[in-house]
C-alpha cells in the first residue's frame, strides 16, 4: 500500500494518508467507499440526481452502474465521498438521528450557505464547499 509520509510533530499523532494517485489504493478503497456512500444517500433520503451531483455531476447512467457494479473510483470521487462521510459522522455526533439525516436538505440560515440548503451549497460548490461544510461541523463538535 502506498502512503504519504506525514510530518513528525512532537505531541501529535497522525494517521497515514492513502495515496489516492495510486491505482492500487483506489482499487482497495473504492468498494467500501461506495458501500458507505450509498448507505448515506439512503439515510439522507437523497434521489439519484443528488447522489450523482455530489459525485461531481456524473451521468445518471454512470451513477446507476456504480450502484449495481462498483468500480474503481477517481481521486476526485474518493475525496468527495470522504467529505460526505465526515459530514455524516459530524452530524450524527451533533444531532439526534432524525435531525442529522434531514440536515443536508433543510433550509439553513448560516451565512455560509447564502440562503441555500447545505445540499445545494455543496452540489454547486464542489469539493471546496464539501470541505467547508465538513470543517464547519467539525468545529461545532469540537474538532473530534
Amino acid at each position: 500500500m502506498a502512503t504519504l509520509a506525514l510530518p513528525v510533530t512532537p505531541g501529535y499523532a497522525f494517521d497515514t494518508v492513502p495515496d489516492l494517485s495510486s491505482l492500487k489504493d483506489r482499487e482497495r478503497l473504492s468498494p467500501s467507499a461506495l458501500q458507505g456512500y450509498f448507505a448515506i444517500l439512503r439515510a439522507w433520503n437523497l434521489d439519484p440526481n443528488d447522489g450523482a451531483a455530489l459525485l461531481g455531476g456524473i451521468p445518471r447512467a454512470s451513477f446507476y452502474k456504480l450502484k449495481k457494479t462498483p468500480s474503481t473510483l477517481t481521486q476526485d470521487a474518493l475525496t468527495r465521498i470522504s467529505c460526505v462521510v465526515g459530514i455524516y459522522k459530524a452530524l450524527h455526533i451533533l444531532l439526534p438521528e432524525e435531525h442529522a439525516d434531514a440536515w443536508m436538505a433543510r433550509p439553513n440560515d448560516n451565512v455560509l450557505f447564502g440562503g441555500r440548503t447545505p445540499l445545494e451549497y455543496v452540489i454547486h460548490g464542489g469539493i471546496p464547499a464539501l470541505e467547508r461544510v465538513r470543517s464547519l461541523l467539525d468545529a461545532a463538535r469540537g474538532g473530534r
